[in-house]
């Protein structure tokens, strides 16, 4: 009965709609990033190329994230997501012929994600303000953890898929899923009934200028922003751009798609366990969560062996999927639901906005003192961080609202 409660919020026709369009769209993304890098590294064996793409796609997404919360409160936010998932897919798909014909070059894999990015930063707001348009706030953790355990699985095969595709078939294929994945996810949402949200007429100015009220005035927000905007920048550098590197020239290609599997097999876990846990503080589970992602730097850095470091991937899942499980809950119940797309498009624009730097001189600094001690230096940082914000009070005592105050 327990299991039985815990997915009764699938019986809605839209959850389900949801899910299985999410669950798409991440399986083709989580192929994508592998299949990229791979495709970068053949045509320039360089880790400062590989930053310079991710960066590529990274600018245009922070700086068009503000204006995607905008749309995505104004506008019917499957409809949003339809039309960006649409241009992704179109985009994703030039990539894929370019590699696959051998024409492609590091400035035209740039340009090609750069327009990927602009096109991310209208559905990342858009999909925070879906679910809780579509259930009540008592079913939103249930709601949340069930997307994220989709979304999980879906990283499982998509990691497991790309380690094929890239090793056995090369990169030019696993852009061409993507590119199928975005389509499939984009002919799913567009099914979508959404509740009509009153919107009054207002400039662009006075909604950025409201979402940035309703960000400020809650600490809990900005301290986890801003945090983010550190520990993201440690885990791009270590970990996002070069980690694959790192495997290049040790435990190779195939076995990179083999982490990224125990990855989303993490996030599984972690959905599974949000599932049935439900905590009753879930920014206080949810940042110590994020300390599961200290081993597989430490991996990286001085046990770089496949084994070694896909223990570490599923460790990492399962941290990253309780805080995420956590934040979207705590922002789902927290936000007014017709300004919540543009908290979160503030909330992903502080999160981000760094990962460029981060990408862009990593392959520099390291060149200057090494792979090793660029891993070494962001654990520390990364771990220091992450404590110190956990302990702010607001966090660590923010309730679910369903959960009454003691006493």
């Amino acid at each position: 009965m327990g299991w039985r409660q815990d997915l009764a919020v699938l019986r809605h026709r839209d959850v389900r709609l949801f899910v299985s369009s999410r669950f798409v769209s991440i399986l083709g993304s989580t192929i994508a990033p592998v299949a990229l890098v791979f495709a970068v590294l053949d045509i320039s064996h360089s880790a400062s190329a590989v930053g310079t793409v991710l960066a590529a796609r990274s600018i245009p997404n922070i700086v068009f994230l503000l204006v995607g919360g905008v749309i995505s409160d104004r506008l019917p936010r499957h409809l949003v997501v339809l039309v960006a998932n649409t241009i992704s897919g179109l985009t994703q798909t030039l990539a894929a012929v370019l590699v696959l014909t051998d024409h492609a070059t590091i400035w035209q894999l740039a340009a090609i994600e750069a327009v990927n990015g602009a096109a991310s930063a209208f559905v990342m707001p858009a999909m925070t303000g879906v679910l809780p348009s579509i259930v009540d706030k008592a079913d939103l953790p249930q709601a949340t953890a069930i997307s994220g355990f989709a979304r999980s699985a879906a990283m499982i095969g998509g990691g497991a898929v790309a380690g094929v595709i890239v090793g056995l078939t090369g990169p030019g294929v696993g852009l061409a899923v993507d590119a199928a994945t975005f389509l499939i996810a984009a002919a799913l949402i567009s099914r979508l009934k959404l509740p009509s949200v009153a919107r009054r007429a207002s400039s662009m100015i006075t909604d950025l200028r409201e979402g940035w009220s309703e960000f400020a005035s809650r600490q809990w927000v900005w301290v986890v922003v801003l945090a983010f905007g550190l520990l993201n920048v440690i885990f791009t550098a270590c970990y996002t751009t070069l980690g694959p590197v790192i495997a290049d020239t040790t435990f190779g290609r195939a076995a990179w798609g083999v982490v990224s599997a125990c990855f989303g097999a993490g996030l599984v876990a972690g959905g599974l366990l949000m599932l049935r846990l439900k905590p009753r503080y879930p920014l206080r589970a949810g940042m110590a969560g994020m300390l599961l992602a200290a081993p597989i730097i430490l991996c990286l850095a001085l046990f770089p062996y496949a084994v070694a470091v896909a223990a570490a991937a599923f460790v990492m899942g399962l941290g990253f999927e309780i805080f995420g499980i956590g934040w979207e809950t705590a922002l789902g119940q927290h936000v007014p639901l017709d300004k919540l797309s543009r908290v979160s498009s503030y909330d992903m624009l502080g999160s981000f906005i760094a990962n460029p730097v981060g990408q862009l001189t990593v392959g520099y600094i390291a060149a200057a003192i090494s792979v090793k001690a660029v891993e070494l230096y962001g654990l520390t940082l990364y771990i220091l961080i992450t404590i110190a914000t956990l302990v702010v009070p607001s966090i660590w005592n923010l309730r679910r609202l369903d959960q009454p105050p003691a006493g």
